[in-house]
């Protein structure tokens, strides 16, 4: 960090003159350095746009903003000064006045892109969603990175565009203050000083700008609305008939289609269905009924959220849910009946969040998320997820939004504070979690959907009590609470618990998982080499009681993950009916010896082989052929014959 006096120095402008007169920049100029450098440069759009547009408009607009570049007629018609640089971490091209043109269009209409809309002025181009280039029926965002890519994004966010663009001159381009001064003052920025003494707050990690969480040049494809796209084809070819259908049930008595939305016409009529279909008799908790209750579950949530007092929303929402028209995309978790409420439901939330309004409701057996565009009620979704029996940390968040692959939760009234961890970095630091006053946290990260498994972030909750919980999303509107140690008496999990079995969680999202538990059941010294190595048996419990999944793993030293030894479904071996297990795997020593290595529970009083070998206690380590098939069985101290878990 320089000291005041110089620092003060080297944000004065660089004077063009020094150097001799600045070189004008033609079309052809400016064309080979953004075709050369296009990657660097959207990059560079990318970083200094909002972060609040999304994820996926952010990378749009990065590629327009580049492509809108190049001079409008066949010279830049200004001369173009080129800012000095630090060192070398610039490159050459940093001489190139085609560059320092380009790049000088790219940052001027990032800033304005980050300009608020008034309706004192025209907007200007940057501030709308671009024409150019477009990409339908799919969303587009950058890889996801780890928690520090995540917490530099987060602290990039709060600052004023300037000063996001000075950060990213200084790190990404490698310029020094009086540059950086120079292209903010060219960029139209008012104080270019105040920019930079802005800046100066964020810790320089300019590494990490290089970062794939920050390339729009390799992204991620999902899709965005199948089932409507469908459902838009088929109405395509009886356009004129619908019209004419709509017109007579708009003219029929009554309230007609309006008020419920997306719902499919009625078909039935008692005092049941509409009291529940009636937003005023909707149960509505205060706000500290949870403080004087016994109970700790979603029965004593109050209702929150902005919207909680429109009715035409909640009203929507209750008739979609009673009868779910053909465009309103339903999904339920397994085991989940998806049926119309039996009666009054209880409000948990009503709000705005990111691009919808969202309405979360529960039934004593169900959570039900109805979601609408803000504009409209086109392309409505409908989401259940039993939680029968839910209390404390299983009731104490709920997701709220997905979008872009973050994840946004509503948190239960006792919770004190939350933060994100990785659980593949247990040594590193949890990244506080802001929320707003109705108790929904920021948007962050969720576990990656494509295999590659670099990063698992995981919600950590702290209540009232203190008591630390931890659970993370799987793809579900509960996430699944996060455990460790005996099955018959977990405790709360720790990061360094599912350090290297975070990975094996994406073998059990969307399966309806209420809870996941890491056993750590034996330990062993592998031959040859000394060293220790873990057999851990993972065990996921869903919300219907069956469906339950294990998997017992081999865990060495230096491995980043364990292997997978054996998995079962349905079984009660590792659980807290049947708490213990027995697994083998083939090992190849460093020297190139194979072995067949086995472990079983503490309870498990020897071990024996197809093949004839015999150990005393819960360890077994043999020679064996890497081709050979053997069997391991294992005994409990009265004799009782134990199989490997399958």
């Amino acid at each position: 960090m320089l000291n005041v006096s110089s620092n003060v120095q080297s944000k004065q402008p660089q004077s063009a003159s020094a150097s001799g007169p600045a070189p004008v920049v033609d079309v052809e100029q400016a064309e080979a350095a953004l075709v050369e450098h296009y990657p660097r440069l959207v990059r560079l759009a990318y970083l200094v746009l909002p972060p609040s547009l999304g994820r996926n408009r952010r990378a749009l607009t990065a590629h327009a903003l580049t492509q809108r570049a190049l001079p409008r007629g066949r010279t830049s018609g200004a001369a173009v000064t080129i800012p000095t640089q630090q060192g070398v971490t610039g490159g050459g091209h940093q001489r190139d006045p085609g560059y320092a043109y380009v790049r000088l269009q790219v940052v001027r209409g990032a800033l304005d892109a980050g300009l608020p809309l008034t309706w004192r002025s025209w907007p200007r181009r940057a501030q709308l969603p671009p024409l150019l280039p477009q990409v339908r029926g799919l969303r587009l965002f950058p890889r996801s990175g780890g928690a520090d890519e995540l917490a530099l994004d987060q602290r990039l966010a709060k600052l004023s565009g300037a000063a996001r663009a000075a950060y990213v001159l200084r790190g990404l381009e490698g310029l020094d203050d009086s540059g950086v001064h120079t292209v903010l003052a060219a960029a139209g920025c008012d104080d270019p000083d105040d920019a930079l003494d802005e800046a100066d707050s964020v810790e320089a990690r300019y590494a990490l700008l290089a970062s794939p969480e920050f390339d729009p040049c390799s992204l991620h494809a999902r899709p965005t609305d199948l089932m409507r796209r469908r459902q838009h084809l088929k109405a395509a070819g009886v356009a004129a008939l619908a019209t004419l259908v709509c017109g007579a049930l708009l003219g029929l008595p009554g309230d007609g289609w309006g008020p419920d939305g997306a719902a499919a016409p009625p078909y039935a009529q008692n005092p049941a269905a509409q009291a529940a279909l009636d937003p005023g008799k909707l149960t509505v908790v205060a706000a500290g009924a949870w403080r004087r209750s016994a109970r700790t579950d979603f029965s004593v949530w109050p209702a929150r959220g902005g919207l909680v007092d429109d009715k035409a929303l909640l009203r929507r929402a209750l008739a979609v849910w009673a009868r779910p028209g053909e465009s309103v995309q339903v999904s339920a978790t397994p085991g989940t009946p998806s049926g119309a409420p039996p009666g009054p439901a209880q409000l948990l939330y009503a709000g705005e969040v990111d691009a919808a309004r969202v309405v979360l409701l529960y039934d004593g057996l169900r959570v039900v998320r109805y979601a609408e565009p803000k504009e409209g009620t086109s392309g409505a979704a409908l989401d259940f997820a039993r939680v029968d029996g839910a209390s404390g940390p299983e009731a104490s968040a709920l997701v709220v939004n997905r979008a872009d692959g973050n994840v946004r939760y509503l948190t239960a009234p006792w919770v004190q504070s939350t933060a994100v961890r990785d659980l593949l970095k247990p040594a590193g630091q949890a990244l506080a979690l802001r929320r707003d006053a109705d108790g929904v946290t920021e948007p962050f990260a969720g576990p990656a959907q494509d295999g590659r498994c670099t990063s698992w972030n995981a919600l950590r909750m702290r209540d009232h009590s203190g008591a630390v919980r931890m659970a993370t999303d799987l793809g579900e509107l509960t996430p699944a609470r996060l455990t460790a140690g005996r099955p018959e008496a977990p405790r709360e999990a720790a990061p360094a618990d599912w350090a290297k079995s975070a990975c094996s969680l994406a073998s059990v999202r969307s399966h309806g998982v209420r809870s996941v538990n890491s056993w750590a059941y034996a330990r062993q010294t592998l031959p040859e080499s000394g060293t220790a190595a873990q057999w851990v048996c993972t065990r996921a419990e869903t919300w219907r009681g069956s469906g339950s999944r294990s998997l017992a793993q081999f865990q060495t030293a230096d491995g980043p993950t364990g292997a997978v030894a054996a998995k079962a479904e349905d079984s009660p071996a590792c659980g807290p009916r049947e708490p213990r297990v027995l697994a083998g795997v083939r090992w190849k020593s460093p020297g190139g010896t194979w072995y067949l290595l086995g472990a079983g529970s503490k309870d498990i009083a020897s071990l024996a082989s197809s093949g004839g070998d015999q150990a005393q206690g819960n360890v077994l380590a043999v020679r064996t052929e890497r081709t050979a098939r053997v069997r391991l069985t294992g005994a409990l101290a009265d004799g009782t014959k134990v199989s490997t878990l399958r």
